[in-house]
């Protein structure tokens, strides 16, 4: 990721903080609606389950710069998703779902740059969660 992509993601999610009860509803809702055998995978409360995804995302948004900070966070959230029943052609589903998300919630603010910038972000921390639940399956 470059800088440039970084600060994107950086100023865009700050349009989202004010909303994210909002966001995290059109993001589930939406995920639902295109997958709606993920609906079983989550256990909790929906309205719980969107303050984990809000706090996920902003620990995200915050270590841009340093993504190795993270990297065994990220690992081990994939690791118990594995035991969830979270499967690998998921995360395309999540993604497609996020950019949905953020399309909705940011308007015209979600140019195509902004979009590349998230995509790119989605795309590498969704590769080591892959990465990280291919090696969890094998040992398990």
């Amino acid at each position: 990721m470059t800088p440039e992509q970084i600060a994107l993601i950086r100023d865009s999610f700050k349009h989202v903080v004010p909303i994210r009860d909002q966001a995290a509803d059109l993001f589930y809702t939406r995920l639902f609606e295109i997958a709606p055998e993920t609906r079983s995978l989550f256990r909790s409360d929906i309205r719980t389950q969107g303050v984990k995804l809000m706090a996920a995302l902003t620990m995200v948004v915050n270590s841009l710069d340093r993504l190795e900070t993270i990297l065994d966070a990220v690992q081990s959230m994939a690791r118990r998703h594995v035991h969830y029943g979270v499967t690998e052609a998921q995360y395309d589903t999540v993604g497609e779902a996020l950019l949905w998300t953020l399309r909705k919630g940011l308007g015209d603010a979600f140019t195509a740059e902004v979009e590349l910038a998230w995509t790119t972000a989605y795309g590498a921390l969704a590769g080591v969660m892959i990465a990280a639940a291919r090696e969890e399956t094998a040992a398990a």
